[in-house]
């Protein structure tokens, strides 16, 4: 059957000479499909490809997107085929790649005929049976090509070993409209105008590609649809949209969708975040159908990622290495994290069981016993589990460290949700692509969050924590609030409990170097954290912890013992006085303090404010922790002065892997002594392991991980290892690859932080690999450095920063001076003389500069970590003439 509006019929044909990024050699025509193909060159070249890629385009590219696999698919294959020599056994890296026109599009036929998308799934299996293709075959597929390649997957399980998908959808919910740029695409008076009378369509996909594409590659796609005979394709498939249910093409969509579901292979999805079309919502269901794929948001990508982004690469080193890993033994003696809090239930409501209390303003002093905690979070995980939450949706939690935090965090636990935890100090934006990357089904939030959430567009239904009055609740889109929830929970059974392999929680970097990124953590690895602790620092049911750092306001129940959040803002370890770890203290007769560097510098400036009732409450303290960021002993000192029967500890970690080493105060002052350059931050706790990648003249991390003699006092890349180590990064696949680059067997995390090993086996720390600087001598690290210039007495802090050319980088120090210092400058700008020349005596290197701040650029959360970075590229504008103003 013909359709006028399907437009003249034309055959294929091959690829005309000189596009750019593509041969001819590659282009191929079978009766009327024209498609790439490289199975011939590797024939040439005696390799025996072991499987095909077989790549569908969507609308309105063509195979053309697909070309940057052929080339480097064919390259690596020759490249490996050279290397083995007379060895073909040793190209185990080859692989075919087939990319084919569908019918209608690019250089394949015009047939005259209107396709739908059973059709388009039937086309391509005739095409696949008359090339004859035999398995294993991976697909992948783009945008509505997507859709159509995994219908081949479904229909052909006995040939299939993978799928790969960028950008696409395979459901779209009737609740939800489709996107707003394919609702304008289907408006009457603008579908044949947009779609095959113009190029308007196909110009504004295009445009879509970030930062723009080359001209002759924007030809390049164009060149197959001149006219508006040739675009006709690209009507029917905007036409083809399954936009509501009754559409004609929706049961065939349902039929991949749910089928989708049983594809019991490796998968892949690569994905540009800034789709105006498939966006993170259509990410997040293909990831509930494929739950085993690997996945890797380019947070700068869009559309047309393939444009943006290199991802031949990545899909052949997944092709390399995509078979499934075993499922893992449950750990020896796992407890699930919730069993501390369920050993305790039965205790009564004295003062001397309470589990949590809140000092803070809003919680006015709340005290919950362990009876009340065990009772409320069975209530929540009942009645989250009664309005739909399932094992494995995502909660997002936007409600500040207290009773309900506590109750939210192990409820979801107890039932399977993955909780979501994105630290307020992200700001706006940050907490924006936090949500947007992780994307919650549920969203559980304060007024001001959810008040964000809806300026913003956060995804997730949403739970108020806070009771509203029906205007508001309106206003703020809220389904459910967390009192009904709970009420609704009450006395009905809980599902069964998640395993330990089962995801627990996505914790969110602090984004104080780089982009906020995603921890997953599983249960096993929750688990293994807690009795890290509890085994390290000896806590027990009596201990009692004062949790200053929001980090660990969470851990008092996993640990069995009571836990107190002093009155403060735990979003600003600033505002946290000496009175108020006092009071806290007392109200719990704790004996273990957590708090953070920011917050202990607070905590020692308001020290005058003690009453001989707080020091004598401080005075029962037995051990308290500094974790966040390296501090310095004299600090240290000063907070033990107020709590002196406690022993001080300085924990190493970051969100990747909260405990890592431990050192005390009496061994910073030992290693003291040392001629180590950076901070001493001990030794391994527990069954952690810590390893060095040396670093080469580049200041990259090249060298063999180890820990033995050939690498005591050799600057790399810290290596990490523990039971307690994340699972991976949520949705970053590529960067789990590159923290585990060249790592030995085992579960290994590459830092980014770079430091050196001593003889006793004490890890020092001296910066940031991307802080690094490349001089003319070597690699220089700069914490070695800002300690010798810290040393002088007019000065706060400092960083040292290189400034010009990789390789021949000279030292700057930019130092913030003490508060009060005569003569201590307000502006920044160029080092007063006297300043200057202190700093360059103390220096430990040549200074080709020495600049001022009045304050140092830290990170939010801990408000410690100095941004080097942003400093570098101040300084460097300062000393080439700019305009000086802050950093």
């Amino acid at each position: 059957m013909t359709d006028r509006s399907a437009g003249a019929r034309r055959p294929a044909s091959t690829l005309p000479p000189d596009l750019p990024g593509v041969e001819q050699r590659f282009s191929h025509v079978r009766g009327d499909w024209h498609y790439l193909d490289n199975g011939a060159e590797l024939s040439a070249h005696g390799i025996v490809p072991v499987g095909t890629v077989l790549a569908v385009h969507g609308n309105p590219t063509w195979s053309y997107l697909w070309r940057d696999l052929v080339t480097a698919a064919t390259d690596r294959a020759v490249e490996a085929a050279a290397a083995a020599g007379e060895h073909p056994d040793g190209v185990g890296d080859a692989w075919r790649v087939v990319a084919v026109d569908q019918l209608e599009m690019g250089l394949s036929a015009r047939t005259g005929r209107r396709r739908t998308l059973a059709d388009r799934v039937a086309d391509l299996s005739a095409f696949t049976d008359g090339l004859g293709l035999a398995g294993p075959v991976v697909t992948l597929g783009h945008d509505w090509g997507g859709v159509v390649s995994l219908g081949w997957a479904v229909d052909h399980p006995d040939l299939l070993a993978g799928v790969a998908l960028l950008n696409t959808a395979v459901h779209q919910p009737d609740d939800v409209p489709i996107p707003a740029p394919l609702r304008l695409a289907l408006a009457r008076g603008v579908h044949r105008l947009g779609t095959s009378m113009t190029r308007a369509f196909l110009d504004t996909t295009l445009a879509l590609a970030r930062p723009g594409l080359p001209r002759d590659v924007a030809d390049a796609y164009r060149m197959p649809y001149r006219t508006a005979a040739d675009r006709a394709g690209i009507e029917q498939f905007v036409a083809d949209i399954p936009a509501d249910a009754d559409h004609a093409s929706r049961p065939e969509l349902d039929r991949i969708a749910e089928g989708v579901r049983g594809l019991d292979v490796p998968a892949l999805l690569l994905w540009g975040p800034k789709d105006p079309v498939f966006s993170d919502r259509y990410l997040d269901d293909l990831l509930h159908r494929l739950p085993q794929a690997r996945v890797h948001r380019f947070e700068d990508a869009g559309h047309l990622v393939a444009e943006d982004v290199d991802y031949a690469g990545p899909v052949l080193d997944w092709l390399g290495a995509a078979a499934p890993e075993p499922s893992a033994a449950p750990p020896e003696g796992f407890r699930p994290i919730w069993a501390g809090l369920d050993e305790r239930a039965a205790d009564a409501a004295s003062r001397t069981e309470q589990a949590v209390l809140d000092l803070t303003a809003t919680g006015a002093g709340r005290v919950v016993s362990w009876q009340a905690l065990d009772r409320q979070v069975r209530r929540i995980a009942a009645g989250l589990h009664g309005i739909g939450v399932r094992r494995g949706d995502r909660v997002s939690l936007l409600v500040s460290p207290g009773p309900t935090l506590t109750a939210l965090v192990y409820a979801c636990l107890r039932i399977g949700a993955v909780v979501v935890v994105a630290d307020a100090g992200l700001g706006l934006r940050g907490l924006t692509r936090a949500q947007r990357g992780a994307w919650p089904q549920y969203l559980v939030g304060q007024t001001r969050a959810l008040a964000a959430a809806r300026a913003a567009g956060w995804p997730g239904v949403r739970i108020a924590a806070d009771p509203l009055d029906p205007v508001t609740r309106r206003a703020l889109g809220v389904d459910h609030e967390l009192i009904d929830v709970a009420r609704a929970g009450e006395g009905h059974a809980l599902p069964p409990e998640p395993g330990h392999e089962d995801d627990a929680a996505v914790l969110f970097t602090s984004g104080s170097t780089g982009p906020a990124k995603g921890v997953l953590y599983t249960h096993a690895r929750l688990a293994a954290l807690r009795d890290a602790l509890a085994e390290h620092f000896a806590v027990g049911p009596d201990t009692g912890l004062v949790t200053g750092f929001a980090p660990f306001a969470l851990l008092g129940p996993a640990l069995g013992t009571r836990s107190v959040t002093p009155d403060m803002d735990v979003s600003a370890p600033r505002t946290l006085t000496a009175r108020a770890v006092a009071d806290a203290v007392r109200a719990t007769d704790a004996r273990m303090v957590f708090l953070s560097p920011a917050a202990i510098l607070h905590v020692v400036d308001t020290a005058g404010a003690l009453t001989e009732d707080d020091r004598e409450a401080l005075g029962r303290v037995e051990t308290f922790l500094s974790t966040g960021a390296p501090i310095s002993a004299d600090m240290l000192a000063s907070a033990q002065s107020l709590m002196p029967a406690a022993e001080p500890h300085t924990p190493y970690g970051m969100t990747e892997c909260l405990l890592v080493t431990d050192i005390t105060l009496d061994g910073i002052r030992d290693a003291a002594s040392a001629p180590d350059d950076g901070v001493c931050v001990g030794r391994p706790v527990g069954a952690g392991q810590v390893l060095i990648s040396p670093l080469d003249d580049d200041g990259a991390a090249t060298g063999a991980p180890a820990s033995g003699p050939e690498v005591v006092g050799v600057l790399g890349e810290v290596l990490v290892s523990a039971p307690h180590l994340k699972e991976r990064y949520d949705r970053r696949w590529l960067t789990d690859v590159a923290a585990e680059r060249d790592t030995p067997a085992g579960h290994w995390h590459r830092t980014g932080d770079v430091g050196h090993l001593d003889a006793e086996g004490r890890l020092w720390i001296e910066g940031r690999l991307a802080h690094v600087l490349t001089t003319v001598d070597g690699p220089l690290a700069p914490v070695g450095p800002e300690q010798a210039v810290e040393s002088v007495a007019a000065v706060r802090r400092a960083a040292v920063v290189g400034v010009g050319p990789a390789g021949v980088q000279q030292a700057v120090a930019v130092v913030e001076p003490l508060a009060g210092v005569e003569g201590a400058p307000r502006r920044p700008g160029l080092a007063p003389q006297e300043l200057d020349a202190a700093v360059r005596a103390a220096s430990s290197v040549p200074l080709a500069a020495v600049l001022v701040v009045p304050e140092l650029p830290t990170d939010v959360r801990h408000n410690s970590k100095i941004d080097r970075a942003r400093l570098a590229a101040w300084a460097s504008g300062v000393l080439a003439g700019g305009r000086v103003g802050a950093p």
